[in-house]
């Protein structure tokens, strides 16, 4: 498997108020669906016998994916001798052409692994394990020869905005952490001169980024040229080192001055290298618009599509149709709100929350919520912001998924940027913390699922969840006249879905800044080239980020807009969300037959 950075939940930023893909991996053979009508699950010993072959199996294949990052590696586990390991990898990892082409080799003989079972065999959660891995194999293949495509250097969530955060989150839980620390920071000028490398190559091959691109991700790496004693990597490492008691405070004072040289002598040099090598390959990127208009840039795109969102619709086509059906439903009930209570647009530029502090928010959050979902374990949290220097490059909120051993301790980072003064923070925080990506994960965590699942990456269905439930909190007693809550979460949504919307337009069939400005001015009244500009920009830059969001958000309304059909009075809405939490992070392309499973159980128990 192709080894990700730890992903940095992502936020949308509303720039206005208005108003599947080609195939889903087929089924795997002999996988049956879920059985659901026997409240237990009997075994022969063959059986037994092969369902502690898969668990070894998966066991095997978590151990060698998390030890080919370190930074992976940590923030997977906070105690590796727990698990059985007494080395820690320190490496952060191998971003070149050659280990991509060899990763399809891996992936064929790991697939020939998997379907040596039989998944009748196994128990319920293995099998369900079975169809995601299954399912995240085969969708991986399909990018196989056009690993050129890939874009590890984007301006907000490319690896050289996102590693330094994830270094300033590196918990030292003992002396040894320190000691890998450094050892890993060490390496970061290797690192991204590799990226550099692979960027050559995607040069030479016609694929490089734009110069408009390039500019942004320069902007994104000046961000990081800061003088070793003024680095917000020092100052979060010496609050880090002072925290620890088994230091003497001349350790202390030395481990300091060593991570002031080596920030020095690597990270700096780091940025400074990846600024010039971007720069000299500037103007070989010919093409400003979308993947369209690269020789492979629509097949690349179905995969993006396929691997980023999960999608259960065939087709894009099919998938894009789902989304204006979605979007015309949001906008009807805009209508219809603004008709029946027209005072509500009095009240766009006025409105507040009843609660503004990070703290007294998720509080409030975490106390409204339990009518509507299952209780978590006890966990905490800390809020922290964003170091001034990186708010401009950052994104206005994010969360970062714990250790599974010690998931109870999580964190969320908010950007003071004025930018992002307008964005409700009582919203960000329903995303980021309760009941979004905090209470998701610590949800799933706490269920201790099989090891290999916690770090499997289904990005729709974590981003899918955080915006449904950013949503869903519009309609809590937040301060809000219920009917501008339902008002500004449909109008979110709208907006949302046109971004979703013109990524298909834009990197599959082709659309210029033309004919981006042209939908948004008939359909939006959008006349501002600036926020047209902003738009089509960031859709060319980050194909199918927005799409994590809006497809998973869209799969879920679907999901519950059939259950509340067909159970009626018999819907619950806490045990529909229960069944979410409980598959975990997963394709909808797999989940779609769970929920018809689940939804015939709720039939007959009803």
């Amino acid at each position: 498997m192709t080894n990700k950075f730890l992903t940095l939940s992502r936020r949308i930023l509303s720039i206005f108020l208005s108003v599947a893909l080609l195939s889903a991996c087929t089924a795997p053979p002999n996988a049956p669906a879920t059985p659901s009508s026997a409240g237990y699950e009997r075994y022969r010993a063959d059986d037994l016998t092969m369902q502690k072959e898969f668990n070894l199996f998966t066991d095997d294949l978590f151990r060698e994916e998390i030890s080919n990052s370190g930074i992976s590696f940590h923030f997977t586990i906070a105690d590796p001798a727990s698990r059985g390991f007494d080395t820690v990898p320190l490496t952060l990892g191998d971003f070149s052409l050659d280990k991509m082409k060899n990763n399809f080799k891996d992936l064929m003989e790991l697939k020939k692994k998997l379907t040596r079972f039989n998944p009748r065999k196994l128990t319920s959660d293995q099998r369900l394990t079975y169809q995601i891995l299954y399912s995240y194999i085969d969708t991986e293949l399909t990018s196989e020869g056009l690993e050129l495509y890939s874009q590890p250097l984007t301006s907000t969530i490319g690896i050289q905005a996102q590693l330094p955060v994830l270094f300033a989150e590196y918990a030292f839980y003992s002396r040894e952490d320190v000691d890998h620390y450094l050892s890993l920071l060490s390496t970061i000028d290797d690192y991204y001169a590799q990226i550099m490398e692979f960027e050559k190559k995607k040069s030479e091959a016609g694929l490089f980024m734009s110069d408009s691109a390039a500019d942004h991700v320069l902007k994104s790496c000046e961000a990081y040229l800061i003088q070793p004693d003024h680095n917000f990597l020092a100052e979060t490492f010496n609050s880090r080192i002072d925290a620890l008691n088994d230091l003497t405070a001349d350790e202390k004072a030395a481990y300091k001055e060593k991570n002031l040289k080596v920030l020095e002598e690597h990270f700096v040099p780091a940025y400074k290298n990846l600024i010039d090598g971007i720069t000299a390959l500037m103007g070989t990127g010919k093409n400003d618009k979308g993947l369209y208009w690269y020789p492979d840039g629509k097949e690349y795109f179905e995969y993006l599509v396929n691997s980023n969102t999960g999608t259960s619709y065939k087709s894009i086509t099919s998938l894009k149709k789902a989304i204006e059906k979605q979007m015309n439903s949001d906008i009807k009930a805009l209508g219809q709100i603004t008709k029946e209570h027209p005072q509500t647009l009095d009240q766009l530029e006025t409105y507040t929350f009843r609660y503004t502090k990070p703290e007294e928010i998720l509080e409030s959050l975490k106390t409204q919520i339990t009518a509507d979902f299952p209780e978590l374990p006890p966990c905490n949290y800390t809020v922290k912001y964003v170091p001034e220097a990186l708010e401009s490059s950052l994104s206005p909120a994010f969360y970062l998924v714990p250790p599974l051993d010690r998931y109870e301790e999580n964190t969320i980072y908010i950007n003071g940027n004025p930018r992002f003064q307008n964005d409700d923070l009582y919203t960000t925080l329903a995303h980021e913390g309760y009941p979004g990506h905090l209470y998701q994960n610590v949800y799933f965590l706490s269920k201790k699922p099989s090891d290999i699942r916690s770090i499997l990456s289904f990005s729709s269905y974590s981003e899918g969840w955080a915006t449904y439930v950013e949503f869903y909190s519009y309609s809590l007693d937040n301060g809000l006249d219920p009917e501008l809550g339902k008002l500004l979460a449909h109008n979110t949504a709208v907006t949302l879905g046109i971004y979703a919307y013109l990524d298909i337009c834009i990197n599959y069939e082709g659309w210029d800044k033309e004919q981006t400005g042209k939908y948004l001015s008939n359909f939006y009244k959008v006349e501002n080239t600036d926020i047209v500009d902003t738009i089509y920009s960031s859709l060319v830059e980050n194909p199918t980020n927005y799409m994590e969001y809006y497809v998973g958000y869209l799969e879920i309304m679907e999901m519950r807009n059939t259950a509340e059909k067909i159970l009626k009075d018999q819907f619950n809405l806490k045990a529909f969300h229960t069944f979410l939490l409980d598959i975990g992070p997963a394709p909808f392309s797999v989940i779609q037959p769970e929920f018809r499973n689940w939804l015939a159980k709720e039939l007959r128990n009803g």
